[in-house]
């Protein structure tokens, strides 16, 4: 049994992480901190947690961390940067939802997120927590960077196109639609169910902070430079990320379809749906799972991948836990088998 303590457990995926790790058998939640309702009972806060969370808020400090084997950061971008050090150096493990160890290149980081950042010397050593493809390095790993949620629909879809040089790597478009709750849990007027209900748009269509961290993965994967056209979407629902991705290829979409199935037989969370599906958010609500599926349109050179997550789960504390099990050498699958909720 290991010592999880999660850091920002109000926000959306921390209340996640606490749904999931609540029924994990080889983890305690020991320390859950938040400076809004420090002193409060998790379950007061989040009823649905009566029975198996019995802790209190804790207002967030190093100290109270120092006993835990692994701590999560589920905080808004900027504060895992300046906790994670001394927790490392007491031997504690870090796996840090926000994008604070994503980009290597720590200008890069800067130019996107508007701060310095603080830790530069942890960027070399943090390891992208995209399992699928560093898992013997998450396995190793003191320190993970989770991957975003967008970057993980977008990545696991052109994944075996690039290992397998199918595709023009510089001409690729990811058209991807998200619900509400990945813009976090903030009173934000614009994304206020009554201003997104009824409503569907485009945004940051001239650079979201997620590109870079899409390009970085899918270069690394192809070892080639890619150039990549990225449009997010807000759409009126609560969870779920839908990406439609668009390549180049001369292969057929048999090929393409034995390809994708080969490559991810033996990984857990990705399910490549037989030809002629259409996944839906549905399908993958509250689980940590990735449906693709394939598409050539009029039988063109243009492959169409559609990839499936639930944003909350497989975009950020599904995929984290899936990260932790990697670390403690628990079986990956571990405390995720959580059947999608229907309807």
């Amino acid at each position: 049994m290991i010592r999880a303590g999660i850091v920002g457990g109000t926000g959306y995926t921390g209340v996640e992480l606490l749904r999931i790790l609540a029924l994990h058998p080889e983890v305690d939640v020991s320390v859950v901190t938040s400076r809004g309702d420090a002193g409060a009972r998790v379950d007061a806060v989040y009823p649905s947690l009566r029975g198996v969370i019995s802790t209190t808020f804790l207002a967030p400090d190093t100290e109270i961390l120092l006993d835990c084997d692994v701590v999560f950061f589920a905080t808004p971008n900027g504060t895992a940067m300046q906790m994670a050090k001394p927790l490392l150096l007491n031997g504690v493990k870090v796996i840090d939802l926000s994008a604070d160890f994503r980009l290597k290149d720590v200008v890069e980081w800067s130019k996107w997120y508007g701060m310095d950042h603080t830790s530069p010397e942890l960027l070399p050593e943090a390891v992208y927590g995209l399992s699928e493809v560093n898992r013997a390095a998450v396995k190793s790993a003191r320190l993970v960077a989770n991957p975003g949620c967008y970057p993980t629909s977008v990545q696991l879809g052109f994944l075996p196109l690039l290992e397998n040089g199918l595709l023009e790597s510089n001409d690729l478009i990811a058209d991807v639609k998200s619900g509400v709750s990945g813009a976090g849990r903030k009173a934000e007027l614009a994304t206020l169910m009554s201003e997104t209900g009824e409503s569907f748009k485009a945004y940051s269509v001239s650079g979201h902070r997620h590109l870079p961290e899409i390009i970085q993965g899918l270069q690394l994967i192809s070892k080639s430079t890619i150039g990549l056209t990225f449009v997010p979407h807000l759409t009126p629902m609560i969870r779920g990320i839908h990406a439609t991705l668009y390549a180049k290829s001369n292969a057929s979409l048999a090929e393409l379809q034995s390809i994708y199935a080969q490559r991810y037989a033996d990984e857990p969370f990705v399910d490549v749906l037989p030809l002629g599906s259409y996944p839906d958010t549905r399908n993958v609500r509250g689980a940590n799972t990735c449906h693709i599926a394939l598409h050539q349109p009029q039988g063109g050179h243009t492959i169409v991948i559609l990839s499936a997550i639930d944003n909350l789960v497989k975009g950020a504390a599904g995929q984290a836990v899936q990260n932790m099990n990697l670390m403690f050498g628990f079986p990956e699958e571990m405390g995720l088998l959580t059947l999608a909720l229907y309807p």
